[in-house]
């Protein structure tokens, strides 16, 4: 199913299914690299989405579609599909692109529940077809260091690892209190839309399998017992809007934060969609009134086959945003923010400290996304065989998902 070898040194050819702000990163390689990879379909219910890309570019009206359904049923030829569909539809294109003979690149988290993600795995499989999750974070230059640290073992053998994702009030109270990742039934599980990465990336660390796990954790604020008194189900009506930190005036208003994927209709400005939102939208609603059921905090436990403990913490109630980790081996510890990875050896009391600042923050994912999308390209031009984000690979880390919610749900102990 990789491009034939007299084909070789033609673009890869791709369609992307959902053109939102994910698949729009990825696509940036596209752009950069047009002699590797060219863009000939987008299918997007948006119309402002659909047209945006389309003119981006250069794709005519045959290479457009509002419907992955219709889309599938008469495909524009070509060698991969990009999925950055919403997580309730992942699953169907997926299917249909696998069944259809299409390599897929596919937006995490996989799907809606383990048996999808399994499916979707075991489809691929049976058609010789290429899948792979974006995972970016083993892509990012400062995982990456964490990864080659522990890989050499000149620290020795992993003991416990305690990782911690701060998601961020910002981002916490616009994706997942006032947007689109608020309610399960649309989405997932917070664990599972927000936090899949950080499971994937542990055990892409310690290389073993689970053996038992426990997981805490509620929604235990953002619901309307809290909501303080003289609060307005928007908070441009609300009386006590000033003093509240969760203001969605002051995030999309005043700081301007959080507004870029807001899409903007021909003959309006920013500012429109903004006072739109406030007023109408569902951005603009009162944390305390919306319809989230989603976690704001959680802590999964895991002892692994190795004897390799795990805590990991999903954080929302913190100005940070950012991913840190602690990892003690028998021979010294790692420490990191993103920012500073810190090397600590137990013999001469070394110490070595990685400056990730010029990164931090910088577009791309530091460039991840465009190395995700280069392996792939890659993987469906030659005859390469693992990627590191390969499905089956991370089916795995969905799999501790999934048990550590039900695990939360049932509070007990699941053993593998």
């Amino acid at each position: 199913m990789n491009i034939k070898a007299n084909d070789a040194r033609r673009p890869v050819s791709i369609v992307v299914i959902g053109a939102g702000n994910r698949a729009n990163k990825y696509l940036e390689y596209a752009k950069i690299n047009p002699d590797k990879v060219q863009l000939v379909g987008v299918v997007e219910l948006n119309d402002i989405r659909r047209n945006k890309v389309a003119e981006r570019f250069g794709l005519d009206a045959s290479q457009c579609c509002s419907d992955y359904k219709t889309f599938f049923h008469n495909p524009v030829k070509s060698d991969a599909i990009l999925i950055c569909t919403p997580e309730n539809m992942h699953f169907e294109p997926s299917m249909m692109a696998i069944r259809k003979g299409f390599h897929v690149l596919l937006e995490k988290p996989i799907a809606q529940t383990l048996e999808e993600c399994i499916a979707i795995g075991k489809a691929a499989k049976e058609k010789g077809v290429i899948v792979a999750v974006c995972h970016v974070l083993r892509y990012h230059p400062y995982f990456m260091k964490i990864k080659e640290l522990i890989d050499t073992e000149e620290l020795g053998r992993i003991i416990s690892i305690n990782h911690r994702s701060s998601v961020g009030i910002d981002r916490s109270t616009h994706g997942f209190v006032r947007g689109m990742w608020r309610k399960e039934e649309i989405t997932n599980p917070m664990l599972i839309s927000k936090c899949c990465h950080d499971i994937d990336f542990l055990l892409w660390l310690t290389r073993t399998r689970c053996h038992k796990l426990t997981s805490f954790g509620s929604l235990r604020w953002f619901h309307s017992a809290n909501a303080p008194k003289g609060s307005a189900d928007r908070c441009i009506d609300c009386s006590v809007e000033n003093d509240c930190p969760f203001s969605a005036v002051k995030l999309y208003r005043e700081r301007r934060e959080w507004i870029a994927n807001f899409d903007v209709p021909e003959g309006k400005t920013i500012d429109d969609v903004i006072e739109y939102q406030l007023h109408v939208g569902i951005y603009g609603r009162c944390v305390y009134h919306c319809d989230n059921d989603v976690v704001d905090h959680q802590i999964v436990s895991m002892e692994m086959e190795s004897e390799v403990t795990i805590n990991f913490s999903m954080d929302v109630f913190t100005l940070k945003d950012n991913r840190e980790t602690h990892i003690c081996l028998t021979e010294g510890e790692i420490d990191g923010d993103e920012t500073t990875l810190r090397v600590k050896r137990f013999c001469g009391r070394e110490e070595t400290v990685y400056d990730f600042s010029d990164i931090a923050g910088t577009p791309f994912h530091a460039g991840a996304d465009l190395a995700l999308m280069e392996d792939f390209i890659e993987a469906v031009r030659s005859s390469k065989k693992s990627l590191a984000t390969a499905i089956d690979v991370s089916v795995e880390s969905h799999l501790i998902c999934y048990e550590a919610e039900r695990s939360r749900r049932e509070e007990r102990i699941i053993v593998f």
